[in-house]
């Protein structure tokens, strides 16, 4: 598989037709034809449904088209590697962010990460579920969470500390809990298919099962319905802190009962090297996150 003829179909799909293609590539518009046909040539299956004045993937294209971005993308990189005279980061860096650590972290850095790589694109993909980073060309997933997947590069960023809270109307009709077991007596807003809350307590860890008739699949569905008096909800610190300075939110201390803390990770394919694109991406949010107060205790800084 040549990689010229796979630049061909990225830029076709992105062009919305050969001739197009042809153009960005500065080609003439026999040569990318024939490119193409030898791209499927050599994977023994159709990419495309073209005609003169436009084109559009088959499933055999669809399925290929995170691979041939990726390896058009790698290829560009390492270039960029073996020349000491490229500044900065370049190409196309996709991203997956959990929906509100993007727009809490991520969104406000990217125009400046932009303004200082003129040769960087950036897409970010918004998601509270991690993909699979090969099969979607996800060049970094951000997460936080307890990573299980062996098959995935993992790098920590930061500690993550959480605590309960629960809106002031809440606390006005059910009573404040004032330990782990009071909370078997309240609506407990939990993510997902989550059945308990982790704490860390002085005799060690203990679990608390959650009671409420509510779940939701992202973190933002959790805070919301918390704010509208929906229960008590477990957050980031960072994210309850703004509600809870301007008094829509109550942090609940459980007598010596800490939620546990998790980590924000930084997640990468096995496949990968760490390219400067992601080095620099990195950096920024390190700082971020560092401004913000969160910091890697298992770090030395």
């Amino acid at each position: 598989m040549d990689t010229s003829d796979v630049l061909v179909f990225t830029t076709a799909v992105s062009a919305g037709s050969l001739a197009e293609a042809a153009r960005r590539l500065g080609l003439p518009a026999m040569v990318t034809s024939r490119r193409l046909a030898s791209l499927e040539a050599s994977l023994g299956v159709r990419l495309l449904h073209r005609t003169t004045r436009s084109l559009s993937l088959t499933p055999e294209g669809e399925s290929f088209l995170p691979f041939a971005q990726a390896v058009v993308e790698n290829e560009n990189a390492a270039l960029a590697l073996l020349h000491l005279g490229v500044a900065g980061a370049a190409g196309l860096l996709r991203v997956s962010v959990p929906i509100s650590f993007g727009i809490k972290f991520v969104m406000p850095m990217v125009p400046r990460l932009l303004n200082e790589n003129p040769e960087l694109r950036i897409s970010v993909d918004m998601t509270d579920s991690l993909p699979d980073l090969v099969a979607t060309g996800t060049d970094l997933a951000i997460r936080i969470a307890r990573l299980r997947d062996s098959s995935l590069i993992a790098q920590k960023l930061a500690d993550n500390p959480r605590l309960i809270v629960a809106s002031p109307e809440y606390l006005a009709r059910r009573g404040k809990p004032a330990s782990l077991d009071e909370l078997v007596d309240h609506d407990c807003l939990a993510l997902g298919s989550a059945t308990h809350w982790t704490f860390q307590t002085a005799d060690g860890e203990k679990h608390a099962r959650l009671g409420g008739r509510f779940s939701s699949n992202s973190i933002a569905g959790c805070q919301t319905a918390c704010l509208a008096g929906g229960g008590l909800a477990l957050l980031s610190t960072w994210y309850a802190s703004d509600d809870i300075k301007a008094g829509r939110l109550v942090a609940i201390d459980l007598q010596g009962a800490r939620p546990d803390t998790i980590n924000i990770w930084a997640v990468y394919p096995t496949s990968r090297l760490v390219l400067p694109k992601v080095r620099v991406f990195i950096s920024a949010l390190r700082t971020a996150l560092v401004a913000a107060g969160l910091r890697n205790s298992s770090s030395i800084e």
